[in-house]
């Protein structure tokens, strides 16, 4: 039975993770991660192709498939073309992570509050919302991993072994590397236990040996099943891949050491918070569980510097971290609410002053704000006065409460300021969409079918293109493997920036462009334009 306090709780937070992550799923724009995703998952459905995946219809081994098969049953159910049913798997990953968060920190310090607190932070955090409403890899290979760590945890304080815990901890690191292979062992499990070692110290009875036994099999079996099938099946491909994945690690988006020395920032409106709960000679003689305390912090930071290890980086990866962080984020926000009313030092409150103070003030200038950066609110006004209203409501007292000292009343208030944003606030980004010569592949298809001519494209990295498509279309250009049309007359689509090789691949047909295709959300003389999402469409003729 759950406690009245605990149950409440579960209720809340199922409620704050269905505003935060399931509402207005369909607003982003499909992004290049996604796209790859949901391209393997429409392979799935219509070629079978449930096991040696593919993209496009060509291999597509980079990336382990649990995430794609949920995403293939929840486009069979709902549809492939209904963008909010691809990223319900990952809208409920988010919350499998926020609630079993819950149950770990409770176990951790025995403190219901504590728990809500810790769990409401990681919900709100910001790179952890970004992902958990993206169609990627990331929030399931961590929230898996987060559900065997706190199986995993139960288990070490076990005095006996203690069959469910070993099985829960062996399938769900199974399922993290069946998300994005070894990425959550290296980045949350082995800080975890690094820091568990470090802090609590093994001290395993030789009854709970055979658990662990059973873990590591559960573990390993689950982890290898996928790659030993693809190795057996079409190893020569995944060799390819693999040499070309382990290339990507050393030689592409490289960064130094230190790059990741601000994964604070990416808790977005707890960074402040956030920075000030890793000062830990302030907050050892502060916080109520220094132990715990010092397992959390330690947590975070082998994690950030394991991370920063790896020469390829990027600020995506940082979402592991931002799991501990808001754990060890909770400490601080606990010894507030016990003692902010009656805090001396204004080098104290100072902080919690300005962090506030900033949110309310957002919150007040957000009609003005809207009004200067979206150019044209036709058909947003209903959102728009929503947002306004509700977020000039929920500042003013937020500042007032901040004015009284009510730290607990602003705490619970800067979440609502989120719900805000994510309720009401995010139906406006479409309204930043303002390329006039935005041409979808949707809008072009029917001309090309006109033609009666087969299609091609030049290579298969216009992924977004080729998902707003609606279908597989043959490659010529491939991991150096050229695949000319057989056809003298057919529509080839190449990357706008492709162009030159193109004319190059087909010197000896006309090239005729009939079409474009931009995706750009944005006008061309705006920073954010990019030619990537540009393609031309061409109609070829083999010469006499």
């Amino acid at each position: 039975m759950l406690s009245h306090n605990k149950t409440t709780h579960i209720i809340l937070l199922v409620t704050v993770c269905l505003l935060v992550f399931f509402v207005h799923l369909d607003v982003l724009y499909v992004n290049i991660m996604e796209a790859r995703n949901f391209l393997s998952a429409r392979d799935m459905l219509r070629e079978n192709n449930w096991l040696l995946t593919t993209m496009n219809a060509l291999p597509r081994y980079e990336k382990p498939p649990l995430p794609t098969w949920l995403t293939a049953i929840s486009g069979a159910i709902f549809g492939l073309k209904d963008v909010a049913a691809l990223r319900l798997p990952s809208a409920l990953a988010s919350l499998l992570l926020v609630l079993v968060s819950y149950n770990f920190i409770f176990k951790l310090t025995k403190l219901q509050t504590q728990a809500f607190i810790t769990s409401l932070i990681l919900a709100t955090s910001f790179y952890i919302v970004f992902s958990g409403r993206q169609g990627t890899w990331d929030i399931y290979t961590h929230s898996f991993m987060m559900v065997a760590i706190y199986a995993l945890y139960s288990y070490l304080l076990s005095e006996e072994f203690n069959l469910k815990y070993a099985l829960l901890a062996g399938i769900f690191i199974g399922f993290s590397a069946l998300s994005k292979g070894p990425v959550s062992m290296y980045g949350l499990l082995l800080p975890f236990l690094i820091s568990y070692g470090v802090v609590y110290k093994f001290k395993l009875k030789k009854n709970l040996a055979i658990g662990l036994v059973v873990v590591l099999v559960l573990a390993i079996g689950i982890s290898m099943s996928w790659y030993i099938y693809i190795n057996i099946n079409d190893a020569e491909t995944l060799l390819e891949i693999a040499n070309k994945e382990t290339n990507a690690w050393s030689h592409k988006n490289i960064r130094p050491f230190y790059y990741y020395w601000s994964f604070f920032t990416q808790s977005g409106l707890w960074t402040i918070p956030a920075f000030i709960s890793l000062l830990y000679p302030y907050l050892k003689h502060r916080v109520s569980n220094l132990k715990a305390y010092k397992f959390t912090l330690l947590w975070t930071v082998f994690s950030v510097v394991l991370l920063s290890v790896i020469p390829e980086k990027k600020s995506r990866y940082l979402l592991p971290v931002l799991i501990p962080l808001a754990f060890n984020c909770s400490f601080y926000i606990q010894y507030l609410f016990k003692n902010f009313k009656t805090l001396k030092s204004r080098y104290e409150v100072l902080p919690v002053y300005i962090n506030y103070t900033i949110i309310g003030c957002v919150g007040l200038l957000f009609p003005v704000l809207g009004i200067v950066i979206i150019d044209d609110l036709s058909g947003y006004w209903f959102w728009f006065l929503l947002a306004s209203l509700s977020l000039v409501g929920v500042s003013i007292f937020l500042l007032r409460a901040l004015y009284k000292r009510e730290i607990k009343t602003v705490f619970y208030l800067s979440i609502v300021f989120i719900l805000c944003i994510t309720t009401f606030g995010l139906p406006l980004t479409t309204a930043l969409s303002v390329n006039t010569n935005m041409r979808l592949p949707e809008t072009v298809q029917p001309e090309i079918k006109q033609t009666q001519l087969p299609v091609y494209v030049f290579n298969n990295e216009m992924v977004e293109i080729l998902w707003n498509y609606g279908e597989n279309i043959p490659v010529v250009y491939h991991e150096g493997m050229i695949n000319l049309p057989t056809e003298t007359k057919f529509i080839i689509i190449s990357p706008f920036e492709c162009n030159e090789e193109l004319y190059a691949f087909f010197e000896n047909y006309n090239l005729e462009q009939i079409d474009y295709i931009d995706l750009n959300t944005m006008q061309s003389n705006q920073r954010h334009y990019n030619k990537r999402f540009i393609a031309n469409v061409f109609k070829a003729t083999l010469s006499n």
